[in-house]
């Protein structure tokens, strides 16, 4: 702020772009749901087995309600409700569950489970499955489990330059949902260059979410001096929106709530684009751009977005 002699301060003015769409998907929705819905139909405490979505804001609030959050099912009382996250989970870990006798409601996001369904049915069908996706990322862990036999798990370029199948001409890939057609193109142009007889899902089967929240970012970077995504560090899509606002030469942060915000890198910026990953609530984007108006001159403008108009609907045992 800048003080003219009088005791009158004049705040710096700064334009704000809103990335459209932002924040929470459909997936997301639906599993946050499911654990509200359970608390209020079972009473808690309810047993979540690692975080419902990756957002500390979300998981705390859901703490605050009655759930319970573990890492392993050994930590839930026999018979207690658990729920399984939007990541989804192998086989094994449903197998657990009944071996350990819970009563286990799934929230695993539908987009997920559809990418289950395409990886038995290629290795039904005798294929080599090729998964396109992050090492060790839970919803990868997920789907290894999800669809039998040995599944290779390519995460870059140079592992689809690596590899050798079995069979040249009977492979197929699948791609973790959080990564957008961008993300994958490359890896699967040099698979399909490799292997022309290779068969993948169509690319409308991309995760939605994804795709449109970086084309929101990809736009929003074309008129602004910086980029801040409302996220938290351990969400990949979250993550992917910073790293698409860096490789334009636009400094971007990943912000996980309004106390993360370092007035240092607005010092040379007239104009910022906000964005919120697929797992990151409104109400930290709102308190973010109540946080900024303490200090600047706002002016906001909500950009022209994808409409998203898709929804799933809640268990059947949760609607009674």
């Amino acid at each position: 702020m800048v003080s003219n002699g009088k005791n009158i301060t004049t705040k710096k003015r700064l334009k704000i772009f809103l990335a459209n769409p932002r924040g929470f998907c459909a997936g997301v929705v639906r599993a946050i749901d499911i654990v509200n819905r359970s608390l209020e139909k079972y009473g808690p405490p309810i047993y979540v087995r690692h975080e419902i979505v990756h957002n500390k804001y979300v998981v705390e609030s859901l703490r605050k309600k009655g759930a319970r959050f573990v890492n392993e099912l050994d930590e839930v009382p026999e018979g207690a409700i658990t729920i399984f996250s939007a990541h989804g989970v192998a086989k094994k870990v449903f197998g657990q569950a009944e071996l350990h006798g819970l009563d286990v409601v799934d929230a695993t996001c539908p987009l997920v489970e559809k990418v289950h369904e395409e990886g038995r049915k290629y290795y039904k069908n005798g294929m080599e499955v090729v998964l396109i996706g992050h090492k060790n990322h839970p919803e990868v862990v997920g789907t290894m489990g999800q669809v039998p036999g040995n599944v290779k798990l390519i995460s870059s370029i140079q592992d689809a330059l690596d590899f050798e199948p079995a069979d040249t001409k009977r492979i197929s890939y699948i791609t973790q949902t959080t990564l957008s057609i961008d993300d994958t193109s490359e890896i699967v142009n040099i698979l399909k260059t490799r292997f022309p007889d290779i068969k993948g899902p169509n690319l409308k089967d991309i995760c939605y979410a994804t795709q449109n929240r970086q084309t929101a970012i990809r736009q929003i970077a074309k008129k602004v001096d910086l980029i801040l995504v409302v996220g938290s560090k351990n969400s990949s899509n979250s993550n992917r929106l910073c790293e698409i606002g860096e490789a334009v030469n636009v400094p971007s942060y990943l912000v996980e709530n309004k106390e993360s915000l370092k007035l240092e890198w607005f010092k040379n910026a007239k104009s910022v684009g906000i964005s919120a990953g697929a797992s990151a609530p409104e109400v930290l984007v709102d308190e973010l751009i109540e946080s900024l108006k303490i200090e600047f001159d706002l002016s906001l403008e909500i950009l022209d977005g994808q409409e998203e108009k898709v929804f799933f609907p809640l268990p059947d045992r949760l609607n009674s």
